[in-house]
């Protein structure tokens, strides 16, 4: 008789003797139904070791483990209760010891209120929307759930990923690799990062050796879902989208689409987010179960900034901006100060300007290479002065200790500024004509290498001033007196010549109009 149908008889005999054990303590003739069963059980998996092999009894005990691991993860139906202590310590009975010796090795003792209203229902494997301002702990409010269950499901490298976090830039996404790292500090588990500008080959080979958490920015994670055949996702347990409003705003809404759709569904979800949009609510309503748990931290205040900042502003003329930014940025020298440009150009531009008259900057936009991202980043962190002129790439989540100014020299990239416009008349009419002069201004300057209008933007350049679409902007070429006649193209005779005298091409104008990307 072979194995299979020897287990299979077993089981149909033990399910008999259950049966008959419920009828009878339904008409009252048994007591002790439980200890009755639990004697079957006992011998049942004594005569089971009698006839398993040595081989299918390890994976019969290695299927306990999991089974045992799993019992309080996604799926199951467990209580929380959310802890008014803020004390790490109250989390003794819930997290391992080698968590808390990272977190105690960082230096935290208490939990700020973000992480002491989500870690417990997140350890119990509930799904969870968190909405909490910069600096409010949200990255140790997902991370030490995330590793715990990679911990307890005694995750190896040739099981592949359980966990994946997700970040709009690549900046966060070091940030929180950094805090990652330094929580897995006595952990054996694997983990990596995913980015744009490294190395893909590198990353996939990584990715073959077993990858167990991984931080990635959501295009380069798209790009390894769908292209490298050794990316072992399906044992996913737990996925952490991280400022989702900013993720969204930068236009990876599509992708982060695609990344849930392809991940397996039953999964734990997290997803953190400053603001509550629209479009959030709509991924919120794609990735996550019907009933989520929600923590807001600032939900009853007005503003959502960090307690002790003061905001102001300065009204000046156009031609006088960068006079005041260099007067400001030079009396300040000795402070550690970020300026914030609405393009990669304008932060290039100014960059060369102002180390060229001797006032040391750093700069970083989308437009570097990976490489020297990174490292202007973590000499700015590290330093105690300097100046750093950077795009929205720096402009949210990123822990950059002790900077005493932040100044916003182009016009906020917001979608309030848009909407205003739109709606005032005078407003749409004073930006239409400022954008025209700013891209004439461009246009004209003389150095053509650096300036040139074939290759900018007007996009972004438009969206700077508040406009959805760019407004047409037309220039005149050809009426300069002074510009050399173009190469003749073959033909003979000077009709070429004889065109330059006419008015009527003198005047000729090019429109520029381009539509949003």
């Amino acid at each position: 008789m072979s194995e299979k149908v020897l287990m299979r008889k077993i089981k149909k005999r033990e399910k008999t003797k259950l049966t008959k054990l419920q009828q009878r303590k339904e008409q009252g003739d048994v007591i002790g139904l439980e200890d009755t069963t639990e004697k079957i059980n006992d011998a049942n998996q004594q005569h089971m070791e009698e006839i398993v092999p040595p081989k299918k009894k390890k994976k019969l005990a290695e299927q306990s483990e999991v089974e045992e691991a799993t019992e309080n993860l996604p799926g199951t139906a467990v209580g929380f209760q959310i802890t008014n202590d803020t004390n790490f310590s109250v989390l003794n009975e819930k997290v391992c010891e080698n968590t808390l010796k990272g977190i105690e090795d960082m230096g935290f003792t208490k939990m700020t209120e973000i992480q002491a209203k989500a870690i417990p229902p997140l350890l119990e494997g509930r799904d969870l929307v968190g909405a909490a301002k910069t600096g409010s702990g949200k990255t140790l409010a997902f991370l030490i759930p995330a590793v715990e269950l990679i911990y307890k499901l005694k995750f190896m490298p040739r099981n592949g990923t359980g966990c994946i976090i997700m970040s709009p830039t690549r900046e966060l996404s070091m940030q929180t690799f950094g805090v990652l790292k330094e929580l897995m500090k006595y952990h054996h588990h694997t983990y990596g990062l995913l980015m744009g500008g490294a190395s893909r080959q590198t990353e996939a080979q990584k990715l073959g050796k077993g990858i167990n958490i991984i931080v990635a920015t959501p295009g380069r994670l798209l790009d390894h879902l769908q292209n490298t055949p050794d990316f072992l996702y399906k044992n996913l347990q737990c996925l952490v989208i991280d400022e989702a409003d900013r993720i969204l705003d930068i236009g990876y809404e599509e992708e982060l689409k695609q990344i849930i759709n392809i991940l397996p569904k039953r999964r734990q979800t997290m997803l953190f987010s400053a603001t509550q949009t629209p479009k959030v609510a709509t991924i919120t309503t794609l990735a996550l179960k019907k009933e989520p748990i929600y923590v807001g931290v600032d939900d009853n205040k007005e503003m959502a900034t960090v307690d002790g900042l003061q905001q102001g502003y300065v009204a000046c003329p156009s031609e006088k901006r960068f006079l005041l930014l260099f007067t400001f940025l030079k009396k300040n020298r000795k402070k550690k100060i970020m300026v914030f440009f609405s393009s990669c150009m304008s932060v290039k531009y100014h960059h060369e300007l102002l180390n060229y008259i001797d006032l040391p900057v750093m700069s970083i936009h989308g437009k570097q290479k990976q490489t020297r991202r990174t490292t202007t980043f973590y000499q700015f962190c590290n330093a105690s002065t300097g100046i750093l002129l950077c795009t929205d790439v720096a402009a949210r989540g990123l822990d950059i200790p002790d900077v005493d100014w932040i100044v916003q020299y182009d016009p906020p990239d917001d979608p309030k500024l848009e909407k205003l416009i739109s709606k005032n008349y005078f407003l749409h009419q004073s930006a239409k004509e400022a954008f025209k002069n700013y891209v004439r201004a461009y246009d004209s300057h003389h150095l053509k290498q650096v300036f040139d209008i074939e290759t900018l933007d007007l996009a972004k350049v438009a969206k700077s001033f508040g406009f959805i679409v760019p407004p047409a902007v037309d220039l005149k070429i050809g009426s300069s007196k002074t510009s050399r006649p173009r190469k003749r193209l073959g033909g003979g005779g000077y009709g070429h010549y004889k065109n330059m005298n006419n008015p009527k091409l003198s005047k000729s104008t090019k429109t520029f109009r381009q539509f949003s990307r």
